[in-house]
């Protein structure tokens, strides 16, 4: 290997690390894993890492991670929308709870549904062997093409409270209309689910992501439950970068 690749390979690598230590930053300062759900803490979380979220700055590394594959079960959104929001969570997550309920769906909205954001989920479970079961049982809801219906069954208020015993994934499943509920469990307890979890929560870890939920926005970091004009903001800035033939959002 001739001396100016090792150093462009070293370059990029470092710059990974500097990007990837962004979002353990912003997720770190924004929520510590804490099961509590209480409105207030999410709140309280929100506010106190405002900071951290639009002015964190802009990774093209961290850009790189949208998968943009069309068949994901686990995506929704035009594979070659201009913005990628890619969002690490779990089921266990009273924030993640309330982006969910709270923010989500005024973003598909808004910008799903017009072809502007394409959303990733990437399953990173941190609470334990439920949270596990969760990810493993949304992951083979999508096999059957029920994702997102079982996503907003799990995180319906009060549905984190009553666990994911496979009596309840069973229940879930069915919530979210998935056919073949035998092949569900099936699949949810499969080799395949648990690399596809692992390979998600392997990726959280190297980004140095240390709490839920923590997303990227065309490479930018963004961690917590922030308010709706967090994200409105970096969506749009990043959509505007795009038009604009930058690769990034807000500065490239």
């Amino acid at each position: 290997m001739s001396t100016a690749r090792k150093k462009k390979n070293i370059a990029v690598v470092a710059a990974v690390a500097v990007a990837a230590g962004a979002l353990g930053l912003a997720s770190y300062t924004a929520t510590k894993p804490d099961d509590s759900g209480a409105e207030g803490s999410s709140a309280s979380a929100a506010k106190g890492s405002d900071s951290a979220a639009p002015e964190a700055g802009v990774f093209p590394e961290l850009e790189a991670l949208a998968r943009r594959d069309a068949k994901d079960p686990l995506a929704q959104g035009k594979a070659d929308a201009p913005v990628v929001m890619i969002e690490f969570a779990d089921f266990k997550c009273g924030f993640c709870g309330k982006f969910a309920r709270d923010t989500e769906p005024d973003l598909v909205k808004k910008y799903v549904d017009n072809g502007t954001l394409r959303i990733e989920w990437r399953n990173f479970p941190i609470f334990g062997e439920d949270s596990e079961r969760a990810a493993r049982g949304a992951w083979a809801a999508g096999e059957q093409g029920r994702f997102w219906q079982f996503h907003g069954a799990a995180y319906a208020d009060g549905a984190k409270e009553k666990g994911f015993g496979e009596g309840r994934l069973k229940e879930l499943a069915r919530e979210a209309g998935v056919k073949d509920v035998p092949r569900f469990l099936r699949d949810a307890e499969s080799d395949a689910a648990k690399a596809a979890v692992k390979k998600d929560q392997d990726q959280g870890y190297k980004l140095g992501a240390t709490s839920t939920p923590s997303f990227l926005i065309n490479g930018r970091p963004i961690a917590g439950a922030q308010p709706q004009s967090v994200f409105e903001e970096a969506i749009e800035k990043a959509a505007e970068s795009r038009a604009k033939g930058g690769k990034g959002g807000v500065g490239k």
